[in-house]
């Protein structure tokens, strides 16, 4: 996993010393019935206990793997037979036939990654156990490339999901991160990558160290980014140079992350200026006292040195320690010594099942094979020391946890924990003390207010600008907060908004103050024309009544009445129905009313005007009823016009959403090219009606149905063009209300104009509805017109 673990490897180096000096014996080889490979104190303890391997004693090789030349003569030894090797049998039938002298039942060890991946695929051969305690490059969780391989430690994957957590509490989202140009590094930043890829996370720079990086350029790269936040993914010696550099260079106001290799290293500690550099955290193992260990060091320090040692076994396990005190050996990192300890304990918890050990002996009569333990291993379930050790099918740890450190002025500072097995992560942020007296912050670009949308800028989607979302839209920045969300339909937003609210829905309803004011003047409006057909009929012989229509005034107050009935339909929630209603009565019967008043209008203009020039045509009138074939025909061609149009395009209920953004005004359409035709039809009535009773402006007064009937249209007229122009500004509910008054104003306008001033002079001026005062009229016009 790292480099090399400083504890382990002094460790190592100092019994290789104790050979130095010994003639005959090795402190690095203890014999045994069992072998394993690298071992230490804890097969004292084994070797010691009752219960465990009673009876069976437990030896082991050490080798040592910082050295890549020195590491394959000794391996070779031990997975020969008869110092040759058949890679290509299978593994149980080579174990089978396999000397007597080859004890090896396991290998704890290599320390790092890429040592681990040279010397383990040796040992998968023939399913020879390898138990790591420090390798944690991802691939050799992969059974089918190391088949036989196990680790007390945990891989890069779980490393680096606590550092991502690290980063998304404190939301530091540019980061740069260095990594050693090794299988572990490179292991690590592809992890890196993958995990950060759905969150806000971004990699603002990377590179990969190694001997000849020029940590200048580094530095000028990872300041013109503006980045803040440095993850440092490497083992000690890269790490140590890293950070020297940094202080060499003045690198200051830096939030540094240190992965489990360097995090709890006291050289870079103790390093002159590192106060300097920032802030530092670290993700570690959790240190776990081991009882004994530190005695049983102190105990190998205090036997006599001597100057020579014999020849040893192999040259790999030649070296000299005895320079290096036993409180040097245990204050360098120690945090990977339970690692050991318990890789050592699963093998010898193994080998105590396949032997079948129990109440004080074990089955020493059987051949065990490295297989046979590798099977035990997988299956792997004991206490030590208050955890649970297990592995899973990968052959990745169970158990354990990672603390979370400061590197505090005077020591470093556990703050914090994340554990595996249920997934708890914990930051005490008091206790850490903050280069600048705050949580530094580390973004390419700030943080988007409320409402605002992320539009990228460049590649990386932590560099953005803000943008407002406009009327109608919202972000959700949780699920994208890049994209301004349109509003449905029947939703509307402010400028800058994160939700959607529901437009009010709005039409006139019945319960409405103008509804029912609307309604009562319709009301009236039946009373008032009811009331005056009554009068008329009761003086149907007078001149008054006949000169206004006779029995066509009855056609004309039945049509204003029924036009009346469309002014109910304008109210309540538009239906198909409804808005068929609205139109219907009014344009059919109003025309029938118009067409009623051009032949009247025609008819004053004839008798005083036409009649003396065109007697024949008079008489013709007359004799075929000429006024109400044209008022048939006008309500022919109208129905017509209208179930044309009906089918073309019938008027239906449709939301109006464009004018309000916070409502829906609940409207009829109006289909222009279905209505063209009766409301064309109706304007040329309308028109033909003016041009006739404009002609007959200056008749004689008692005749003034032509002027009433021009005074009547221009207010029609009037009324239709404040509509129009109304509607085409103002688009509210209320726009429904003044469309209905329009209609009732037009009603309004005939019965108050045209018949009312008749009923005027019915009631309170008889002496006018006589025979003699209309002839006196009509001779007095008629001199009028000879002079």
């Amino acid at each position: 996993m790292k480099h090399f673990h400083v504890s382990l490897c002094l460790l190592v180096l100092f019994l290789k010393a104790l050979t130095r000096c010994t003639v005959t014996a090795s402190e690095f080889q203890l014999e045994g019935d069992y072998l394993i490979v690298l071992s230490q104190f804890s097969v004292e303890e084994i070797n010691n206990s009752t219960t465990l391997l009673p009876n069976v004693s437990l030896g082991y090789e050490i080798f040592d793997h910082c050295s890549d030349t020195q590491n394959f003569p000794g391996i070779f030894k031990l997975i020969s037979d008869n110092g040759s090797i058949q890679p290509w049998g299978q593994p149980q039938q080579q174990q089978l036939h396999r000397s007597n002298d080859s004890k090896v039942i396991g290998v704890i060890g290599p320390f790092t990654s890429t040592h681990t991946l040279t010397v383990a695929p040796l040992f998968m051969v023939d399913l020879t156990p390898v138990v790591s305690y420090g390798a944690s490059i991802s691939i050799l969780s992969k059974n089918t490339n190391f088949p036989s391989f196990l680790r007390t430690v945990h891989p890069n994957k779980d490393v680096i999901e606590v550092i991502v957590n690290i980063l998304l509490y404190f939301n530091w989202s540019w980061v740069a991160f260095l990594n050693s140009d090794d299988d572990f590094g490179i292991d690590g930043l592809e992890l890196f990558l993958n995990r950060i890829k759905d969150t806000d996370i971004c990699l603002g720079y990377t590179k990969a160290l190694n001997d000849n990086t020029n940590y200048s350029q580094v530095f000028k790269q990872i300041e013109a980014q503006k980045i803040n936040v440095i993850i440092a993914f490497a083992p000690k010696l890269t790490a140590e140079a890293l950070i020297d550099s940094a202080i060499q260079l003045n690198i200051t106001n830096k939030v540094w992350i240190a992965d489990d290799g360097w995090s709890l290293n006291t050289k870079i500690h103790k390093m002159d200026g590192i106060k300097n550099i920032g802030t530092v955290l670290g993700v570690s193992q959790p240190l776990v006292t081991i009882p004994g260990f530190s005695d049983f060091i102190y105990s190998y320090k205090s036997q006599i040195l001597y100057e020579n040692a014999g020849q040893q076994k192999f040259c790999n396990q030649i070296c000299n320690c005895s320079n290096l005190t036993a409180e040097y050996i245990l204050s360098v990192d120690p945090s990977f010594s339970f690692a050991v300890y318990s890789a050592v304990y699963a093998v010898a918890y193994a080998l105590h099942n396949v032997l079948q050990c129990g109440k004080g002996s074990c089955n020493n009569n059987m051949t065990v094979q490295p297989y046979m333990v590798l099977a035990e291993l997988r299956k792997t379930n004991f206490t030590l020391l208050n955890q649970s050790i297990r592995f899973n099918e990968n052959g990745d740890p169970e158990f354990g946890s990672y603390s979370i450190v400061f590197w505090n002025s005077g020591a470093v500072q556990e703050i914090g924990f994340y554990t595996f097995q249920s997934v708890n992560f914990f930051i005490n942020t008091t206790n850490i003390q903050w280069h600048i007296n705050k949580v530094p912050t580390s973004m390419c670009s700030p943080k988007c207010c409320e409402g605002y949308a992320k539009k990228p800028n460049g590649v990386q989607k932590c560099c953005f600008t803000c943008e407002i979302c406009p009327n109608g839209t919202y972000i959700n920045s949780t699920e994208d907060p890049f994209t301004c969300i349109h509003c449905k339909d029947t939703e509307w937003s402010e400028e800058g908004s994160t939700s959607c609210k529901l437009r009010v829905v709005e039409y006139i309803a019945f319960t409405d103050t103008g509804a029912i004011l609307l309604i009562i003047g319709s009301c009236a409006f039946m009373g008032l024309t009811l009331a005056m057909s009554v009068l008329f009929a009761i003086n149907y012989n007078t001149p008054v009544v006949r000169s206004a229509g006779g029995p066509m005034c009855f056609l004309i107050l039945g049509c204003l009445t029924l036009c009346s009935v469309s002014v109910f339909f304008y109210f309540g929630k538009p239906t198909t129905s409804f808005c068929i209603m609205r139109l219907l009565p009014f344009t059919l019967f109003y025309t029938v009313g118009l067409a009623c008043f051009v032949v009247r209008s025609f008819q004053i203009v004839c008798i005083f005007k036409i009649t003396a020039k065109f007697p024949q045509l008079h008489s013709l009138w007359m004799k075929y009823h000429g006024q109400w074939w044209i008022i048939a025909g006008a309500f022919v061609i109208q129905t017509l016009l209208l179930l044309i149009g009906y089918c073309y395009g019938p008027p239906v209920p449709y939301d109006e959403r464009f004018w309000y953004r916070d409502k829906i005004i609940v409207d009829c359409t109006i289909n222009l090219k279905a209505t063209a035709g009766p409301v064309i039809f109706l304007a040329s009535l309308c028109s033909l009606c003016f041009i006739f009773s404009y002609m007959g402006k200056d008749l004689p007064k008692n005749y003034n149905e032509a002027k009433a009937i021009t005074f009547c249209l221009l207010l029609l007229i009037l009324t239709w063009i404040i509509f129009t122009t109304v509607y085409m500004l103002y688009r509210d509910r209320f726009i429904i209300i003044f469309n209905a008054l329009a209609v009732l104003s037009s009603l309004y306008s005939f019965l108050l104009w045209y018949f009312l001033p008749k009923c005027y002079i019915i009631i309170f001026q008889p002496h006018k509805n006589t025979q003699q005062y209309f002839q006196g009229l009509i001779q007095n016009y008629t001199k009028t017109l000879s002079q």
